[in-house]
Protein backbone atom coordinates (compact mmCIF):
# COMPACT_ATOMS: atom_id res chain seq x y z
CA UNK A 1 0.00 0.00 0.00
CA UNK A 2 2.84 2.43 0.80
CA UNK A 3 5.09 3.94 -1.87
CA UNK A 4 8.69 2.72 -1.96
CA UNK A 5 9.84 6.12 -3.28
CA UNK A 6 8.16 8.09 -0.48
CA UNK A 7 10.11 11.17 0.65
CA UNK A 8 8.96 13.30 3.57
CA UNK A 9 8.74 17.04 2.85
CA UNK A 10 11.67 18.86 4.47
CA UNK A 11 9.37 21.27 6.33
CA UNK A 12 7.42 18.43 7.89
CA UNK A 13 10.73 16.80 8.79
CA UNK A 14 11.98 20.03 10.39
CA UNK A 15 8.79 20.88 12.31
CA UNK A 16 7.89 17.45 13.66
CA UNK A 17 9.17 14.23 15.16
CA UNK A 18 8.49 10.63 14.19
CA UNK A 19 6.00 8.93 16.52
CA UNK A 20 5.10 5.75 14.70
CA UNK A 21 3.86 4.06 11.57
CA UNK A 22 0.38 2.77 10.86
CA UNK A 23 -0.53 0.72 7.79
CA UNK A 24 -0.62 3.76 5.50
CA UNK A 25 0.57 6.78 7.46
CA UNK A 26 3.40 8.08 9.55
CA UNK A 27 2.34 9.77 12.76
CA UNK A 28 4.43 12.79 13.68
CA UNK A 29 4.31 15.21 16.64
CA UNK A 30 4.36 18.90 15.69
CA UNK A 31 6.91 20.88 17.70
CA UNK A 32 4.43 23.24 19.38
CA UNK A 33 3.65 22.52 23.01
CA UNK A 34 0.75 24.99 23.06
CA UNK A 35 -1.47 22.20 21.71
CA UNK A 36 -1.30 18.41 21.50
CA UNK A 37 -0.79 18.39 17.71
CA UNK A 38 -0.03 15.39 15.54
CA UNK A 39 -0.10 14.83 11.78
CA UNK A 40 -0.83 11.76 9.71
CA UNK A 41 1.22 11.58 6.53
CA UNK A 42 0.25 8.92 3.99
CA UNK A 43 3.45 7.37 2.69
CA UNK A 44 2.39 7.75 -0.93
CA UNK A 45 4.90 9.58 -3.09
CA UNK A 46 3.41 12.54 -4.94
CA UNK A 47 0.08 12.59 -3.08
CA UNK A 48 -1.00 16.18 -2.47
CA UNK A 49 -4.75 15.75 -2.08
CA UNK A 50 -6.95 13.07 -0.54
CA UNK A 51 -8.50 12.36 -3.95
CA UNK A 52 -5.00 11.47 -5.24
CA UNK A 53 -5.22 8.31 -3.14
CA UNK A 54 -6.94 5.16 -4.33
CA UNK A 55 -10.34 4.42 -2.79
CA UNK A 56 -8.72 1.77 -0.60
CA UNK A 57 -6.05 4.24 0.56
CA UNK A 58 -8.73 6.86 1.27
CA UNK A 59 -10.62 4.40 3.47
CA UNK A 60 -7.38 3.49 5.24
CA UNK A 61 -6.53 7.18 5.80
CA UNK A 62 -9.95 7.86 7.35
CA UNK A 63 -9.67 4.79 9.55
CA UNK A 64 -6.23 5.87 10.75
CA UNK A 65 -7.50 9.43 11.26
CA UNK A 66 -10.37 8.11 13.37
CA UNK A 67 -7.97 6.01 15.44
CA UNK A 68 -5.59 8.94 15.98
CA UNK A 69 -8.40 11.36 16.93
CA UNK A 70 -9.89 8.80 19.30
CA UNK A 71 -6.51 8.17 20.93
CA UNK A 72 -5.86 11.90 21.28
CA UNK A 73 -9.27 12.39 22.85
CA UNK A 74 -8.46 9.66 25.37
CA UNK A 75 -4.93 10.87 26.09
CA UNK A 76 -5.45 14.64 26.18
CA UNK A 77 -9.17 15.11 26.99
CA UNK A 78 -9.72 18.13 24.72
CA UNK A 79 -12.86 20.18 24.44
CA UNK A 80 -12.71 19.79 20.64
CA UNK A 81 -10.65 17.86 18.09
CA UNK A 82 -9.64 19.81 14.99
CA UNK A 83 -8.85 17.61 11.99
CA UNK A 84 -7.80 19.25 8.72
CA UNK A 85 -5.86 18.70 5.53
CA UNK A 86 -4.94 22.16 4.26
CA UNK A 87 -1.66 21.89 2.39
CA UNK A 88 -1.42 25.58 1.51
CA UNK A 89 2.21 25.83 2.67
CA UNK A 90 3.31 22.18 2.49
CA UNK A 91 1.64 20.53 -0.49
CA UNK A 92 2.53 16.95 0.55
CA UNK A 93 -0.67 15.34 1.81
CA UNK A 94 -0.80 15.46 5.60
CA UNK A 95 -3.74 15.59 8.00
CA UNK A 96 -3.49 17.71 11.14
CA UNK A 97 -5.04 16.45 14.38
CA UNK A 98 -5.08 19.17 17.04
CA UNK A 99 -6.54 18.86 20.53
CA UNK A 100 -8.19 22.18 21.37
CA UNK A 101 -9.34 23.62 24.66
CA UNK A 102 -11.75 26.48 25.28
CA UNK A 103 -9.05 28.18 27.34
CA UNK A 104 -6.19 27.84 24.83
CA UNK A 105 -4.66 31.08 23.59
CA UNK A 106 -6.25 30.94 20.13
CA UNK A 107 -9.70 29.58 20.98
CA UNK A 108 -11.97 29.59 19.02
CA UNK A 109 -9.81 30.72 16.06
CA UNK A 110 -7.69 28.33 13.99
CA UNK A 111 -4.11 27.81 15.17
CA UNK A 112 -2.37 28.31 11.80
CA UNK A 113 -0.27 31.44 11.50
CA UNK A 114 -1.15 32.65 14.98
CA UNK A 115 1.51 33.22 17.60
CA UNK A 116 4.92 31.62 17.79
CA UNK A 117 5.45 27.90 18.09
CA UNK A 118 6.62 26.96 21.59
CA UNK A 119 9.10 24.08 21.45
CA UNK A 120 8.91 21.05 23.70
CA UNK A 121 11.64 20.11 26.12
CA UNK A 122 12.98 16.59 25.52
CA UNK A 123 11.01 15.36 28.54
CA UNK A 124 7.76 16.99 27.41
CA UNK A 125 8.15 15.54 23.92
CA UNK A 126 8.73 12.06 25.32
CA UNK A 127 5.69 12.41 27.59
CA UNK A 128 3.37 13.57 24.77
CA UNK A 129 4.47 10.74 22.51
CA UNK A 130 4.15 8.21 25.34
CA UNK A 131 0.61 9.35 26.18
CA UNK A 132 -0.43 9.07 22.56
CA UNK A 133 1.14 5.66 21.99
CA UNK A 134 -0.51 4.25 25.12
CA UNK A 135 -3.90 5.55 24.01
CA UNK A 136 -3.38 4.29 20.45
CA UNK A 137 -2.76 0.77 21.74
CA UNK A 138 -6.17 0.83 23.39
CA UNK A 139 -7.89 1.73 20.06
CA UNK A 140 -6.58 -1.33 18.19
Amino acid sequence: MKSVEFQLDSRLQRDSEWVGLLDLCQIRLIFDRRYPWFVLIPQIDGACEIHHLTEEQQRQLWDESRRLAQAMETAFEPDKMNVAALGNVVSQLHVHHIARYTDDEQWPAPVWGRGEMVPYTAEEKKAQIGKLLAALQSTE
